[in-house]
């Protein structure tokens, strides 16, 4: 069974810095493009980042762009999201999800993605 896990979260002041982990059982993450999403308390789910199989290229959603950066260590079969100059506005539960030999298009479509982890719960707080 495909197990998607998520770690990394926890509170953080503004400003601060948070690495979450994506790791994966029974599939191999080199194989699949990985989104990262977020869904703030009230707000719908929305993407942040993806990095598309074969060529790693990367996407970023408009207000991370230049603070977090994704990447994929496929010796250790997982996915990173370094998140930087965290806001307060970055508070949220954040999900990574795999969608099979994909491409990041820089659209977020969550049809599209096959497995979904449980969520790290990220909050930036003073």
């Amino acid at each position: 069974q495909v197990q998607l896990v998520e770690s990394g979260g926890g509170l953080v002041q503004p400003g601060g810095s948070l690495r979450l982990s994506c790791t994966a059982s029974e599939i191999t993450l080199e194989y699949y493009g990985i989104g990262w999403f977020r869904q703030a308390p009230g707000k719908e789910r929305e993407g942040v980042s993806c990095i598309s199989a074969n060529d790693g290229s990367t996407t970023y959603t408009n207000s991370v762009k230049g603070r977090f950066t994704i990447s994929r260590d496929n010796a250790k079969n997982t996915v990173y999201l370094q998140m930087n100059s965290l806001e307060p506005e970055d508070t949220a539960v954040y999900y990574c999800a795999t969608a099979y030999h994909y491409y990041c298009s820089g659209n977020y479509y969550e049809s599209r993605y096959d497995y979904w982890g449980q969520g790290t719960q990220v909050t930036v707080s003073s």
